[in-house]
């Protein structure tokens, strides 16, 4: 193994990495074990029923729900890429995550987070366009240009994975290879970088500003349009139902927006770890159980169609 100066360090190739995860003793390791499972179990059941629901009744064969299955699966992906190995790692002595499953972790990490992210605002311009321009929805939302518009979202979620997956792996590591988190990220990775990573927090913060405040915009234009159009409805029944639909989708969008803010795009984000590890809690846990949770009790279709799929199953 190869030994390179770069000033007072040494550059040495690494092949793993160790997770630190949380401080604390066995007791505190059980009761954080027992919180990452139940949420993840949570997690995984809300997001499943969601897809099965969705796929099963032909009543919500429709762009909204298509979308809507899909943010249950990438839901249901990115918090699996994250949570079984930390599972493992609260009672394991090592630790540790080979260089290429602590690169592979982050690229898919990273991809199916922005993509879901661009997605929330690709379900912001669905909900326009049905509200405010009906007769037109059928054709601009058919079922080729919905896929078009789900392969460009993950379009997008890979190219910035690619860019902060490269990027971050591309600078030499010598401080040391314990990684202050429960899993592979952009900040915790920089911390133990051995030269100057102000290209690539300049860049995290470029990229995660731009992808957040472009689908902040359209959210913000397309509900700014449905508010407006709401309020002329004079059924008081159809406003309603456009206010509960809406309202899941903005507080779902305002959960994942400001968790991503508060840990990628605002200075100084890379030096505040342990803040950062509860706000990845959040936003790797806690908003995909919560996204079913948000969508199904606020939407009357979701809950008859578990009421028919419940029925049909007792029949049987």
């Amino acid at each position: 193994m190869s030994t390179q100066s770069n000033g007072n360090a040494s550059v040495v190739p690494l092949h793993e990495f160790v997770l630190v995860g949380f401080e604390g003793g066995l007791e505190i390791q059980a009761l954080l074990f027992t919180v990452f499972l139940t949420l993840y179990m949570v997690t995984v059941l809300g997001n499943l029923t969601m897809i099965v629901v969705i796929t099963l009744d032909a009543r919500l064969h429709s762009p909204m729900y298509f979308f809507l299955k899909n943010l249950s699966f990438l839901d249901l992906c990115y918090s699996s890429v994250i949570a079984p190995k930390a599972l493992t790692n609260f009672f394991s002595s090592s630790k540790v995550i080979t260089f290429a499953g602590c690169a592979t972790q982050l690229f898919f990490f990273s991809l199916l987070v922005t993509t879901e992210g661009f997605l929330l605002g690709v379900m912001a311009y669905d909900r326009f366009m049905a509200i405010c321009n009906p007769l037109h929805y059928p054709v601009t939302m058919c079922s080729s240009a919905c896929a078009r518009l789900v392969l460009g979202t993950y379009c997008g979620g890979c190219l910035n994975s690619i860019v902060q997956t490269g990027l971050t792996f591309h600078v030499p590591f010598c401080r040391s290879n314990h990684i202050n988190h429960f899993f592979c990220d952009v900040p915790p990775l920089l911390q133990i970088a051995c030269t100057n990573t102000t290209l690539n927090e300049l860049v995290m913060f470029g990229i995660c500003g731009l992808i957040i405040v472009s689908v902040t915009c359209v959210v913000l234009v397309s509900y700014g349009y449905i508010t407006v159009t709401i309020l002329r409805m004079r059924s008081t029944a159809g406003r309603n139902k456009v206010f509960s639909t809406c309202g899941s989708h903005m507080t779902a969008v305002t959960l994942f927006v400001g968790t991503v803010f508060v840990m990628y795009a605002q200075p100084g984000a890379v030096e505040s770890m342990e803040q950062g590890k509860v706000v990845s809690i959040f936003y790797t846990l806690v908003i995909p159980m919560l996204n079913p949770l948000i969508y199904s009790l606020r939407n009357k279709d979701v809950k008859e169609a578990l009421k028919r799929l419940s029925q049909k199953h007792t029949a049987m």
